[in-house]
């Protein structure tokens, strides 16, 4: 239980709603409870008082208490509903906003761990899951209490012991069907999050692979494993399901023996009368309708398993430490770019050994660096740390002199235009996949990076308007780098780190696009990682990477005239042989 309480917490923003909707569902039940045990009573008083009761029987008092019992019960149904369902999306709300601030400091390392369906299953179906608490928990519990304690109170002016008959078999059921259907249901409610989880990780992957598994003909043996898991799922909804089933039959049969041993105790009669009359239907009917305060109550915490087991997954993300933590207030920006790296090690947690060994380096501000080298030599990861995704393991990096860790989040993105390996295009118009780089930027501007990166073609039609879907797949790769390209150009910062910004492209496009970028960064540091060789002879220096280290560095010439790795990478794809 204990693992609900920092979302219990948030319930008390909307205080006011809650118990305003708690309110709301005891005057209903109230109401109802009213309505069908007067209604009870009148029907019986007015058969018995016969034609007789026409000159003696108060008809019109009774019929105006029912008929304000159901406009009380119709009107405060319909209030709880608008009430409680306000006070559920905005508790719901808040459990996404605090799920996301939570989260969003951990990437990428806190929740490098986490498949992405995986990682959205949690953010969204078990947050979801987390409303159950206040709608088929809270509420139904302590509307019931209440119901039991004003019915009891309200009868025992009739009748002390029939009134405390009836309210002891409703306390007694409150205390202990909840409790024991809640022990039966928790395993169930467990691992049916789980499975819930499984399956739809399972069928996105399903899904997202459906043409690798056609290829190679093993879209079989995947579907079987579904719908294994889908059959296990259903197996436990239909566990869960009998559960509800014999929780509602225990309260039926409880029912039935409370009115049974009501209408039992009242023919010796009722409040000292010894002709009980139709005061016995009222007691009748009123156990009956309190009975209805009872019925959410069966199923309230066979939900409760399921929640415990959401909010243990949301938590199991939420209560980790960010890998990278930033100060409120940092150096202030500067128009230059300086870069400094002294000893610099790394090693990705949990894994055995460091992906850079003492890396040493100091760019100058307005320098262009190009990072070469082979697949896993460690260039992504370095551009990574100089992005502040990760902390090195030892040593330290400087911008203009002061530490990295020193800037806050803001200036340090404000200082830096980054391009990685993946451009994430968003599920909106081409405009504003422009302007999350330049929010101010107008169109004509917009338009005009497009042009310089070879993007003219999305003007066509729609133009900016254009929708990119979700991930731009109506984009090729190429257009998708060049996309990313364009954003970069908009971002005006005086450090500039490129991934393979030109991978996919044809290689006059290649040409071109490395021609837009010297143009653009040449009063801007520059770091470029890549592993072709075309165009480097512009750059300043060239940085060989091997095994996590730099093997050697210098300008394009002069590393032709050593017999190092960067002559040999040439001389093997034939471009220039070393002299």
């Amino acid at each position: 239980m204990r693992v609900l309480l920092p979302f219990l917490a948030l319930y008390r923003r909307h205080t006011f709603l809650i118990f305003l909707g708690i309110i709301l569902a005891i005057v209903t039940l109230l109401a109802s409870i009213g309505l069908l045990a007067l209604s009870g009573w009148f029907l019986a008083a007015s058969s018995l008082a016969g034609l007789a009761g026409l000159y003696t029987f108060n008809y019109m008092l009774p019929a105006a208490g029912v008929r304000g019992a159901a406009i009380f019960r119709t009107a405060g149904r319909y209030a709880e509903r608008v009430v409680s369902h306000d006070a559920t999306f905005r508790v719901l709300s808040h459990l996404r906003v605090f799920a996301f601030k939570k989260i969003l400091p951990l990437s990428p390392g806190g929740i490098a761990r986490f498949r992405q369906a995986e990682l959205l299953n949690r953010l969204v179906a078990d947050v979801d899951t987390l409303d159950h608490l206040y709608l088929r928990v809270i509420s139904p519990l302590v509307s019931a209490a209440v119901v039991i304690i004003v019915v009891t109170f309200g009868l025992s002016w009739l009748d002390g012991p029939l009134a405390l008959t009836l309210g002891g078999i409703l306390l007694l059921l409150l205390l202990l069907i909840p409790p024991v259907f809640y022990h039966a249901g928790k395993p169930i409610g467990g691992e049916l999050t789980a499975l819930r989880s499984q399956y739809r990780t399972e069928l996105t992957f399903w899904l997202q692979g459906q043409a690798e598994l056609v290829v190679f003909g093993a879209l079989d043996r995947f579907r079987a494993a579904l719908t294994a898991t889908e059959h296990h799922w259903q197996r436990r909804q239909w566990q869960q399901a009998s559960l509800g089933g014999m929780a509602q039959a225990l309260m039926i049969l409880a029912s039935g023996f409370t009115v049974t041993l009501l209408l039992w105790l009242a023919a010796a009669g009722i409040g000292g009368d010894t002709q009980p009359g139709a005061l016995i239907a009222l007691f009748a009917f009123a156990a009956l309708a309190s009975f209805e305060a009872m019925l959410p109550v069966t199923g309230a915490f066979q939900h409760l398993g399921q929640v415990i087991a959401s909010a243990t997954r949301v938590k199991q993300i939420i209560d980790q430490q960010p890998e990278v933590s930033f100060p409120e207030n940092g150096p202030a920006a500067q128009s230059g770019a300086a870069l400094n790296l002294h000893n610099v090690t790394f090693t990705y947690p949990g894994q055995p050994l460091p992906v850079l060994h003492n890396i040493g380096l100091d760019i100058a501000a307005g320098e262009h660096i190009a990072l070469l080298g082979r697949t896993g030599c460690g260039k992504s990861t370095l551009l990574q740390l100089l992005t502040r995704a990760w902390n090195a393991s030892s040593g330290e990096i400087q911008l203009n002199g002061q530490p990295l860790n020193a800037y806050d989040e803001a200036t340090l993105r404000a200082m830096t235009t980054t391009v990685s390996q993946r451009v994430h295009i968003f599920s909106s118009t081409l405009r504003e996949n422009l302007r999350i780089a330049a929010p101010k930027a107008n169109d004509e501007r917009l338009k005009s990076v497009l042009q310089q990166v070879g993007l003219d073609k999305l003007l066509e039609n729609e133009g900016l308007h254009a929708w990119m879907g979700d991930g731009g797949r109506q984009l090729s790769g190429g257009e998708q780098r060049r996309l990313g390209i364009a954003r970069a150009l908009l971002h005006q910062a005086p450090l500039w780190l490129l991934d393979e910004p030109t991978e996919g492209l044809d290689a006059e496009t290649e040409q071109q696009i490395l021609a837009l970028l010297r143009q653009h960064c040449r009063d801007k540091t520059l770091i470029l990682v890549t592993h072709r060789l075309y165009g480097l002879e512009h750059f300043d220096r060239i940085c060989v990477m091997d095994g996590g280290k730099i093997v050697e560095q210098g300008h394009h010439a002069a590393l032709l005239q050593q017999p190092g790795r960067y002559a040999q990478f040439r001389q093997r794809i034939g471009n220039i042989s070393p002299k």
